[in-house]
């Protein structure tokens, strides 16, 4: 069904003009000029083809037709109130979807969320898994963490340097491990889903393996693994991620500068 198009500006002065009786009084509510309320209120007429207010010695006075449209002209605007404030309500919640990949979760944001959590006891969470086609519509998420070279149409900020880092225990093999991503790709005496995977066969002492460094920040500080050799620039990092109406939304940003600044 096709919408009747409405002069909602129109309408909204014609409210104020209508309560106060005035258009001088009306233009100080709506911070205009007087004379910008004349306008309105004539272009109003015009477009509904009836009189919407009359001058008398006593001032202005409704019109009956003003009269008969004017309650439901303020029953209209604070429908329009409740559908703003029912918008927001999820901008105003402190619960959130985050998709990240499995490792990822594991080994750098779950301590972090934990932590941004015990800030505020009404901060809630989901956390999804990531692929490459997620759709932040359909799966109602409100922040990503993705493993790529920009942020490509959505909004977002790095988390870190791209760099990879090879890892191992100090006595363990030289052999290679591999998981999906890995950038070499060669023979492997051990292959694994992810990278996080790689990281704790590392730690047991399965041999060496190629991870991106921030991943394995805090295997290396805790001692698990040691790092052999130079980290390698890269141009692939992983990014904190969201569609622009998402991305502006209060609570996403507090967890974005809240993370960005652990990184």
């Amino acid at each position: 069904m096709k919408r009747t198009h409405l002069p909602l500006n129109g309408l909204r002065v014609f409210d104020a003009a209508a309560r106060h009786l005035s258009f001088t009084r009306a233009a100080d509510e709506l911070a205009v000029t007087p004379a910008a309320v004349g306008q309105q209120i004539r272009a109003l007429e015009d477009v509904l083809g009836v009189v919407l207010f009359r001058r008398t010695p006593k001032g202005l006075e409704l019109t009956p037709e003003a009269e008969n449209g004017l309650n439901a002209v303020r029953a209209g605007f604070l429908q329009f109130e409740d559908a703003v404030r029912a918008m927001q309500a999820a901008q105003a919640s402190k619960f959130l979807t985050l998709a990240a990949p499995r490792d990822m979760t594991a080994k750098w944001l779950a301590p972090r969320l934990a932590a941004y959590g015990r800030t505020d006891p009404d901060l809630k969470f989901a956390l999804v898994a990531a692929d490459d086609d997620l759709d932040f519509t359909e799966a109602n998420l409100d922040l990503a963490i993705r493993f790529a070279e920009t942020a490509g149409e959505l909004e977002g900020v790095p988390l870190a340097e791209g760099a990879w880092v090879i890892i191992g225990t100090k006595d363990g093999p030289e052999t290679a491990i591999h998981w999906p991503g890995c950038p070499d790709d060669g023979d492997a005496a051990l292959r694994v889903a992810d990278a996080g995977l790689a990281i704790d066969a590392a730690a047991a002492g399965f041999g060496r393996a190629c991870v991106p460094a921030l991943l394995v920040e805090a295997d290396l500080a805790a001692g698990r693994v040691v790092q052999f050799g130079d980290a390698k620039p890269t141009a692939a990092t992983y990014w904190l991620l969201a569609p622009t109406p998402q991305w502006r939304q209060k609570k996403v940003r507090a967890v974005v500068d809240a993370l960005s600044n652990s990184a």
